[in-house]
């Protein structure tokens, strides 16, 4: 890596933290601010939540032809001015229309910077360091998520909606700094994808979602990345909160230290497991993440199904979310990184958003397919998603067979001259070049 890309990527990372600690200061509250704060009633709020997510479908399918042929800069700047713009109206929110596009600025500015930064992030690094530059940016969010919550908890009083108009502009003034921050990287022209920068736009004019779809490996990988958004994220705060109340009778306060237990698990274990990571198949790290999980959901059947004491059903439950932590610290350093390394050299951005619609389906349909199950159905909740778990096993060594060496394990580029051109199958036939 090169001082300017090190430059940049501070940067980058700076920014990450930022979005991630300003949506960590007022997504958790959201819900609360609509319904009780404003008297805007428990319908109008769930129906920001649903416009908040739909905004990220509207707008993803976009997005990654936008940072193609214009470059991710601008699209940081323009999502974080929007997010900003959205956060600030929120604030100010009195009645149900403005609620509600408040919610769609700040659903699609916050859905566009994601892949934006990814592709910044691709740009600014080199096969052999981004893995780890990955696990720096999902190390980063998640703290810059818990401190912004935490902040957060301490300034909302529901007796005081001007506690969260600060709330809400203190969200807002994080994502101009972002915006700010963003104007002032120097992007490198990075070797390792030499065509990937906007001035090609007739190269990027001849992809699109016909290439994506012709590249078998990405299908497969965007599966996989829907199995486990929905297995895992999709259930945190709906189907597994249900369970957890309903079936293992844990106090509803108890969820906080569960999720705090995800988090402390990902802070700590991340750059332990990185160096466990790093040397090793990229598709056997997810498989052995499936594994985990699964036994994570044997956890939460113990918590809800095992008749043991109130104690060790607590604990139980709260081992579930610190191995979903431990599985997350595992997926961060080597699904992101994977998708950039499928990507052509000028489709970096659509490949990114790609996998960012995936995810953000699997957000939408795991809480509404979890939370009933969750409430209600409690011995087959836990067998469906123990199988997930172990359909993620399966679909990780399914795609193994599909990469190179080289994209499934990139610290084999230090010891083959040969690296893999990220093309599409054409015909079965991966082009090498040496």
């Amino acid at each position: 890596m090169t001082r300017q890309m090190g430059a940049a990527m501070r940067r980058i990372q700076a920014g990450n933290v930022l979005s991630a600690f300003g949506l960590g200061f007022t997504v958790p509250y959201l819900y609360v601010y609509v319904a009780q704060v404003r008297d805007l009633g428990a319908g109008t709020a769930g129906a920001v939540l649903a416009v908040f997510a739909m905004a990220a479908l509207v707008v993803l399918p976009f997005t990654g032809r936008a940072i193609d042929r214009r470059g991710p800069l601008p699209v940081v700047i323009v999502a974080s001015l929007l997010a900003s713009a959205g956060a600030l109206s929120m604030g100010l929110s009195g009645n149900v229309p403005m609620a509600v596009l408040s919610a769609a600025l700040l659903g699609a500015g916050t859905a566009v910077m994601q892949p934006a930064l990814a592709t910044m992030i691709v740009w600014c690094s080199s096969p052999a360091t981004r893995t780890r530059a990955f696990a720096m940016q999902f190390f980063l969010q998640n703290l810059g998520l818990g401190v912004g919550g935490l902040i957060g908890g301490q300034i909302v009083d529901e007796s005081r909606p001007g506690s969260f108009t600060l709330l809400f502009s203190i969200e807002a003034a994080m994502f101009v700094v972002l915006a700010g921050i963003a104007a002032t990287v120097r992007m490198p022209a990075c070797p390792s994808i030499p065509d990937a920068m906007p001035e090609n736009t007739e190269a990027k004019a001849r992809g699109g979602l016909r290439a994506l779809l012709g590249h078998r490996a990405m299908v497969q990988l965007c599966v996989l990345g829907f199995v486990l958004f929905f297995a895992c994220y999709g259930q945190f705060e709906s189907g597994l909160a249900a369970y957890g109340t309903e079936a293992a009778g844990i106090d509803p306060a108890t969820l906080g230290f569960a999720l705090a237990a995800n988090t402390a698990v990902i802070v700590v274990a991340q750059f332990v497991v990185l160096k466990f990571v790093e040397r090793r198949r990229r598709t056997r790290v997810i498989a052995a993440v499936g594994l985990i999980w699964a036994v994570a959901w044997l956890f939460a059947g113990y918590a809800g199904l095992g008749h043991g004491s109130q104690a060790m059903a607590t604990a139980a439950f709260i081992s579930t979310y610190a191995l979903f932590g431990l599985g997350e610290a595992m997926l961060s350093p080597t699904v992101a990184p994977l998708v950039a390394d499928l990507a052509p050299e000028s489709m970096v951005g659509q490949y990114n958003s790609a996998f960012a619609l995936v995810k953000q389906l699997a957000l939408a349909i795991g809480p509404a397919v979890g939370g009933p199950m969750g409430a209600a159905l409690h011995g087959p909740y836990i067998v469906t998603f123990v199988l997930f778990s172990l359909g993620i096993t399966a679909l990780a060594l399914r795609l193994g067979k599909r990469l190179t060496p080289v994209q499934d394990q990139p610290s084999l580029v230090s010891k083959s001259r040969v690296v893999a051109r990220h093309l599409p199958e054409q015909g079965g036939r991966v082009e090498t070049a040496v």
